[in-house]
């Protein structure tokens, strides 16, 4: 072992002895990622041995976790995992083998062993479809993985999926407290549902706000602002969603009469192997018929139809402002069709494939989710075949990196 851990150093020594330039390849990038997770994996299990040897006895610790934590000098929740994730490995076979080949993460095996753990049922289920999730790790992306494996978490769990959210919803809670200085600070947790009228509202306002934000530093500069030009002259992203909660407290102060409660949109999802009984918010986040029936009279209910993964055959009742026809692609696509953003189905927009005007129809399958963001970053590309993200000189977020609300192109 100290022999290869001579040669493991050394080759590391090599890497970080190179200069930037022959590491600026996406490909090298790739590379180290699974080169790490193939020695995240080997950290992983050596700390469960260390667990099992009880070594750690002889240093007065108290488990290797805490032994692990105070000689590499790491974060004790950070040691715990090392330790806690390489007993689950050994449990399950075909995950700790892909670990071990770079093909998963940390991160993917966290939301596994954490699956399989849930409850006997799922412990029980976990053999059977073991090979089907990691298929789901390999294939897509983080954010659309654990939503698959929380949708297996509710299809052999109902019980206990349901009790876990009837926790999340009991749990519900938030702290106002005033400091010495008159400072106010915010805390506090809302179960999936609350939580996405609470964030749907606020995302509302914020664009809101940056839009006045980026009207102002356009007029004052005479020209389109970059990221760091938009924050210097107005405000930072974090400043703006603090404004916006304050500016919800006051609309919600002033509202009219007339003014309507916000109603959370449901939608089953129905006739396709991944959404045999799903129930899924706007967001796309997985919820139990329990939660719906809290909210069956002040929700929206929709019914998506599924004829295979890729085409979606009826929507039922949808929301008065969406067409039926943006609907399903926005149920069928979820995300920002780049494979770089998971913006959300309900901030994006449709584009067409084929464009309009070469004779493209308005069909389904002739329509693609993107953000506001890659929507004109693929028209410039596709209207002038020289254009990166590189020489693009009127974008703010592209210049800058900053993302947020997905400015619009000048």
């Amino acid at each position: 072992m100290d022999a290869l851990l001579e040669r493991l150093h050394a080759v590391l020594d090599e890497l970080a002895s190179l200069d930037d330039r022959p590491l600026a390849d996406p490909d090298v990038v790739v590379m180290l990622r699974r080169a790490r997770s193939r020695l995240d994996s080997v950290v992983h299990r050596q700390a469960a041995a260390l667990q099992a040897s009880a070594v750690w006895i002889e240093a007065g610790a108290q488990n290797a976790s805490a032994w692990i934590a105070t000689t590499c000098r790491a974060e004790r929740r950070v040691a715990r995992g090392h330790v806690r994730l390489g007993q689950a490995l050994r449990a399950m076979d075909a995950t700790s083998l892909a670990f071990a080949a770079g093909r998963i993460t940390a991160e993917h095996v966290e939301v596994l062993a954490q699956a399989r753990d849930r409850s006997p049922a799922t412990a029980r289920a976990f053999g059977r479809d073991e090979a089907t999730m990691l298929a789901w790790a390999e294939d897509h992306p983080f954010h659309r993985f654990r939503a698959l494996v929380q949708t297996w978490l509710r299809t052999v769990d109902e019980e206990g999926a349901e009790a876990d959210a009837d926790h999340r919803h009991d749990a519900r809670r938030v702290h106002l407290s005033k400091s010495f200085e008159d400072t106010y600070f915010l805390d506090g947790v809302l179960d999936p549902v609350n939580g996405e009228i609470v964030a749907d509202t606020l995302t509302m306002i914020t664009d809101e706000l940056f839009e006045a934000d980026w009207k102002q530093a356009k007029e004052l500069l005479g020209t389109t602002p970059t990221g760091d030009q938009l924050r210097s002259l107005t405000r930072s992203a974090p400043q703006r969603r603090a404004d916006a909660l304050v500016e919800m407290a006051t609309r919600a102060r002033t509202a009219p009469v007339g003014g309507r409660r916000p109603k959370p949109l449901f939608t089953v999802l129905v006739g396709e192997a991944d959404f045999a009984r799903t129930i899924e918010l706007a967001s796309g986040s997985t919820t139990t018929p329990g939660s719906l029936a809290r909210w069956i009279d002040e929700s929206v209910i929709e019914r998506v139809v599924f004829d295979g993964p890729d085409r979606v055959l009826a929507v039922g009742q949808q929301r008065e402002f969406r067409g039926a026809l943006r609907r399903a692609i926005e149920v069928r696509d979820r995300t920002c069709g780049s494979d770089y953003c998971d913006e959300p189905a309900a901030r994006c927009e449709v584009d067409h494939i084929v464009p309009d005007s070469a004779g493209g129809p308005t069909t389904q399958e002739n329509g693609r989710l993107f953000c506001r963001f890659h929507h004109r970053l693929h028209h410039r590309a596709e209207n002038h075949p020289g254009f990166s993200s590189e020489t693009c000189e009127c974008e703010a977020d592209l210049e800058s990196g900053d993302t947020e609300h997905g400015a619009p192109l000048a």
